[in-house]
């Protein structure tokens, strides 16, 4: 990784944003439910009226900007990694069974993808989530679920491409029984894709738990999350910028780290690299 300095810089976001994730409560200057209404709406500390005890400010209800997203990097990484967590485990099944039998289960499971490719994303998670509830466990579930079909996709091509070589064939004279030959010889050669697919899928989950929260679909106040943090502070932007700008340069670095990191593995991990 060290050659590839971009992807050693994503690196370095994503595990500066892990452990903020995780030592929240060492970390943050406030609770992140304290209310204040006699600090409410105050600037950043290097503006007029800033103050050190909030160096990003506060919100409508006087809680600290700073405190509210280093709590929310919590519910952002969360989202991310549990709802790809979902998607790896039915996108993988599916493309593998889809890749290695082929005939009838094979067109039945391409045609669903097709379908679920063709169905716009967002409206189905906002759909989802609508009928189901607006809460975390919800939000994972359905992103998670509307999630699977590009692993299915990917994992299908190079499965139906891999059962054709000469290794697996030799596995079949031997004797080996069709999971093992799924198991023990297809899917290991399928980790390096899954890995690199799936870090790039955590930047646009944690981007569709910030679309999910903005429009009140995700985690519910007072509960802070980024996405949450923007729509509250969506209708200051003109008086209090701040409110909406902090939340959305951490949704930025996030999802650019893990987008570096994702581009550094696949030179990584790349065979044909070295």
């Amino acid at each position: 990784m060290w050659k590839y300095r971009a992807g050693l810089l994503g690196l370095l976001i994503v595990l500066g944003m892990s452990g903020i994730a995780v030592c929240a409560g060492l970390v943050s200057p406030h609770d992140p439910y304290e209310q204040d209404v006699t600090a409410r709406l105050k600037p950043p500390i290097w503006m007029d009226g800033g103050s050190r005890q909030n160096i990003l400010g506060t919100d409508p209800v006087g809680r600290d900007i700073l405190t509210r997203i280093i709590y929310g990097s919590r519910i952002s990484l969360a989202t991310g990694v549990a709802s790809v967590f979902i998607a790896v485990i039915i996108g993988v099944a599916l493309g593998l069974v889809g890749g290695y039998y082929g005939g009838k289960i094979d067109s039945v499971i391409t045609n669903l993808v097709n379908v679920m490719m063709a169905f716009p994303f967002m409206l189905l998670a906002l759909t989802a989530v609508a009928v189901m509830g607006p809460n975390f466990k919800n939000m994972v579930i359905v992103l998670g679920v509307t999630g699977w079909p590009i692993y299915t996709r990917v994992v299908r091509a190079e499965t139906a491409q891999l059962k054709s070589l000469e290794f697996i064939t030799a596995a079949r004279a031997i004797g080996f029984s069709s999971l093992r030959i799924i198991t023990r010889h297809i899917l290991p050669n399928l980790f390096n894709t899954i890995i690199v697919t799936s870090s790039l899928e955590v930047a646009r989950m944690i981007l569709m738990e910030s679309i999910l929260s903005f429009l009140g679909l995700g985690v519910q106040p007072p509960t802070p999350s980024w996405g949450g943090m923007l729509g509250e502070g969506r209708t200051y932007m003109l008086t209090h910028w701040w409110l909406a700008t902090f939340p959305g340069i951490a949704i930025f670095v996030t999802t650019l780290g893990i987008n570096l990191l994702g581009d550094g593995l696949r030179d990584v991990l790349d065979p044909h690299q070295y």
